[in-house]
C-alpha cells in the first residue's frame, strides 16, 4: 500500500515536469538530488513573485516523501540535508536560482 501511495506522490510531479509550457516560458527541468539513502528530484517555475522550487524526497519505496516548496529571488538559495551515520559525514545540496533557472549543486554540510 505504501508503495502504490509512494507512487501516486510523484503523479503531480510527472504531469508538471512534461506539462507544456505557455509562449514563452521554459519547460521546467527536473534535477536529480542525491543524499546518500535519500534521493529526489527537484524543478522549478516561474511565478509572478519569483522562480518556484519543488524538490520532492524519499529515503525507499516503504516510506512516505518529503516535499519541500520556495519561491526563490535572484540570486537566493535553498539547501536540504541528511545527517551521517555515526562515523560518517553528513550530505547536503544546495538548490540557487541563477537568472532564470535552478542549479542543483552539492555544499558544505551542516554538522550533526
Amino acid at each position: 500500500m505504501r508503495t502504490l501511495l509512494g507512487a501516486l506522490a510523484l503523479i503531480p510531479l510527472t504531469l508538471t515536469a512534461i506539462a507544456p509550457a505557455t509562449a514563452g516560458e521554459p519547460i521546467p527541468a527536473a534535477h536529480r538530488i542525491d543524499l546518500g539513502d535519500v534521493h529526489g528530484v527537484a524543478y522549478y517555475s516561474m511565478a509572478p513573485e519569483g522562480l518556484k522550487v519543488v524538490a520532492t524526497l524519499g529515503a525507499s519505496s516503504d516510506t512516505s516523501p518529503v516535499r519541500v516548496a520556495a519561491t526563490l529571488a535572484p540570486a537566493q538559495r535553498i539547501g536540504l540535508s541528511v545527517p551521517g551515520a555515526e562515523g560518517t559525514a553528513p550530505r547536503a545540496v544546495d538548490i540557487v536560482r541563477d537568472g532564470d533557472r535552478i542549479v542543483v549543486m552539492v555544499s558544505e554540510p551542516l554538522s550533526n
